[in-house]
C-alpha cells in the first residue's frame, strides 16, 4: 500500500496529518505513473481510463497540496502558507475535476459505472479534504500538540468548518462507493475516525449542538460549560413514541421465544406445506445482546448524534409517502436535519417553541414524510455497525424460492444489511425480495402484512417504469385498499381496477406489529407490505 497508518504514538490530529500527507503523495505517484505511460488504462482500479488531461489536473493538484504538507512535516509551517488567490485556484480546480466526473455518472447505471470513474471522484475528494483540513480550526485549535502550532501559524489562515470536512468525504462514499483499491472506503473511514477524535476531544457527547443545527464555538478547545444551555435535548431524551395511526391485525402472524440455529434450520426445513414452504415467523428474545437496545441505545437521538459528528453526516433520504407516489423523490441531507425535520420535529428547541400557542400548524401538516430507506448505512457509518449482531438465522441453509427458480440469486458471502429510519406514517408497498430475510425491530413499531408466494399473480405487479425493472412492487396499495389512507385511484391507465381491488381483498394474508427486541423471518417470495407506526429504526438482513 502507497500509505501506511500513521503511529498511534501521535494526537488523533497528527495522525490525521499523516494520513493526509501520505494520500497526496500516493495520488501524485499514481497519477505519474498513469502520466508516464507504465500503468495500462485496462488494469483494475486505474485512473487511465478517465483520460490522461483530467489525470493530469488532479496530478497537478495533489503536487501543490503536497508541498504543503512536506513543509508541515519540516515545520516550516511559514513556508505552508498560501494566498488566497492559489487556495481559490486549487478549490476550484479539484471542484471542476469532481463536477466533470460525476456527470460521467449519468451516463451509465451505477452499476455498470467504470471503476476508474468511481476511483478519481474518491481521490479528488480526499485531496479537496487534505487541503482543506490544513487549516481547519478542528486541527489547529489547540490540538496539534506535537507541532505546537498556534492560530495564527495556520497555513491557509481561515479554517474549513468542521461540517464542510465531513460533507466532502460522505459525498464520495455515498455517490462513488469510495471506490480505490490502495484508499478509497478504508482511507476514508479512517479518516474519518481520526476527525472524530478530534471533535470528541473537544466536544463532550451531552454538549452536541441542537440537532445539526449550525452553532460553531468560536474556538473548539473551549470547555464543555461554554455551549449554550438551552441546546435542544438532553443525553437521556428518546424518541416520541406517539402512533398517529395502528392497523388492526387480523390473521397474526406467530410468535416464538429465541431460537437456536439447530431449531430454526429444523423450522425451515420442515414446513405444514412443502409446496409452499417455510412461513413467516417472529422470534422474540434473540436481540436483547445487541448494543443498539441496551449500552448504545438508538432510542436516544443523542447517542446517534455522538456517532455523526453531532448530526453533521450526510444521509440519502426517499422524500414521500411511497416510492411509488407522485412526487415521489430523493435527495441528500445532513443526519441532524434529517432528525430535526423529520423524524421527530419535537426534539428542536425552535419547534418546540413555534407550537406553544397551540394554533401551529403539526410538523405532519407543514413536512412531507422522509425516509432513509434501505440504505446501506453501516458500511457508510461503522460506528453504528458495532451496535448490531448479525442473527445466527442467517447462517442456515434455506430453501430456494418455492414457484420461480429463475428469481434465486448466487448464494452470498455475506449478509446484505439495510437501515430503514423514519418517522410515523413511512410505507414500503407492497413487494418481494430475491433473498430471505431477517426484519429486526430497533426502535419503534412497525405494521407489517404478508402474501404467500402462491398468490403472486394475484398480487398485480408492475412491469418496467421509466426504463426501471418494477416486476417485484404490486401495483396495489393496501393502504388505500383498506382505507386507511387516500392516494391515487382506480380505473386510471396503470393502475388496477376496481374489480381487481375487490378481488384483492379477499386474498388470504398474515399481519403483525412488530415491537422493539424482535425480529421478522420473511421467507423469500413472500410479498410484504411495510408501515412505521411510530419513529421507527429497523435492520433487515438479506441471505440465500
Amino acid at each position: 500500500m502507497a500509505s501506511s497508518s500513521p503511529p498511534s504514538s501521535l494526537s488523533p490530529a497528527d495522525q490525521l496529518l499523516e494520513l493526509c500527507a501520505d494520500a497526496t503523495t500516493s495520488i501524485q505517484s499514481e497519477c505519474l505513473s498513469v502520466l508516464s505511460g507504465s500503468e495500462s488504462p485496462s488494469t483494475e482500479h486505474s485512473l487511465a481510463g478517465c483520460g490522461l488531461a483530467l489525470v493530469d489536473l488532479l496530478s497537478r493538484q495533489a503536487a501543490q497540496i503536497s508541498v504543503f504538507y512536506r513543509d508541515l512535516r519540516s515545520a516550516n509551517l511559514a513556508a505552508a502558507k498560501t494566498t488566497p488567490e492559489t487556495r481559490s485556484l486549487i478549490s476550484k480546480r479539484l471542484e471542476d475535476i469532481l463536477s466533470i466526473t460525476y456527470s460521467r455518472f449519468y451516463a451509465y447505471l451505477f452499476r455498470d459505472l467504470p471503476t476508474c470513474w468511481r476511483q478519481l471522484y474518491t481521490d479528488a475528494s480526499i485531496l479537496k479534504f487534505c487541503f482543506n483540513v490544513v487549516g481547519s480550526p478542528y486541527i489547529y485549535g489547540g490540538h496539534l500538540t506535537s507541532r505546537g502550532a498556534a492560530d495564527s501559524e495556520r497555513p491557509h489562515g481561515d479554517g474549513c468548518e468542521l461540517g464542510e470536512l465531513v460533507k466532502v468525504l460522505d459525498f464520495a462514499l455515498i455517490l462513488a462507493g469510495a471506490a480505490g483499491k490502495q484508499r478509497g472506503r478504508s482511507w476514508i473511514n479512517g479518516a474519518l475516525d481520526l476527525l472524530h477524535a478530534v471533535w470528541a476531544d473537544s466536544t463532550p457527547p451531552e454538549s452536541v449542538p441542537d440537532i445539526g443545527q449550525t452553532r460553531e464555538r468560536s474556538r473548539p478547545g473551549q470547555a464543555p460549560d461554554s455551549w449554550p444551555s438551552d441546546v435542544g435535548i438532553e443525553a437521556g431524551d428518546t424518541f416520541s413514541a406517539d402512533e398517529p395511526f395502528g392497523p388492526p391485525v387480523r390473521f397474526p402472524i406467530k410468535r416464538v421465544d429465541a431460537l437456536s440455529m439447530e431449531s430454526f434450520q429444523a423450522y425451515i426445513d420442515n414446513p405444514r406445506d412443502t409446496k409452499l414452504g417455510p412461513e413467516p415467523l417472529i422470534i422474540r428474545g434473540s436481540m436483547e445482546n445487541w448494543p443498539a437496545l441496551t449500552t448504545n441505545p438508538w432510542c436516544r437521538p443523542s447517542y446517534l448524534l455522538s456517532q455523526t459528528f453531532g448530526g453533521r453526516r450526510l444521509v440519502p433520504i426517499e422524500v414521500g409517502r411511497s416510492y411509488v407516489d407522485e412526487g415521489w423523490g430523493q435527495k441528500i441531507v445532513t443526519f441532524g436535519e434529517f432528525l430535526r425535520e423529520y423524524i421527530d420535529p419535537s426534539l428542536s428547541r425552535l419547534q418546540k417553541e413555534s407550537n406553544h400557542d397551540g394554533d401551529s400548524a403539526s410538523p405532519s401538516q407543514t413536512k412531507p414524510i422522509a425516509y432513509l430507506a434501505q440504505h446501506p448505512l453501516f458500511t457508510q457509518l461503522p460506528a453504528l455497525r458495532k451496535d448490531i449482531l448479525i442473527p445466527d438465522y442467517c447462517y442456515t441453509a434455506p430453501p430456494p424460492h418455492p414457484t420461480d427458480p429463475s428469481i434465486d440469486q448466487p448464494e452470498l458471502d455475506e449478509p446484505l444489511l439495510n437501515a430503514w429510519f423514519g418517522p410515523p406514517g413511512t410505507i414500503t408497498p407492497l413487494h418481494n425480495d430475491p433473498y430471505h430475510n431477517i426484519l429486526t425491530q430497533v426502535v419503534g413499531r412497525k405494521y407489517v402484512r404478508l402474501y404467500s408466494p402462491l398468490n403472486t399473480e394475484r398480487m398485480q405487479a408492475r412491469g418496467k417504469e421509466n426504463g426501471v425493472e418494477m416486476g417485484n412492487t404490486s401495483l396495489l396499495d393496501v393502504g388505500v385498499v383498506e382505507g386507511w389512507d387516500m392516494v391515487g385511484g382506480g380505473d386510471e391507465e396503470g393502475q388496477p381496477s376496481r374489480e381487481d381491488t375487490a378481488a384483492f381483498r379477499a386474498v388470504p394474508f398474515l399481519d403483525c406489529i412488530l415491537e422493539p427486541g424482535e425480529a421478522l423471518y420473511i421467507p423469500i417470495g413472500w410479498w410484504h407490505y411495510v408501515r412505521g407506526l411510530s419513529v421507527s429504526f429497523s435492520v433487515s438482513f438479506w441471505w440465500n
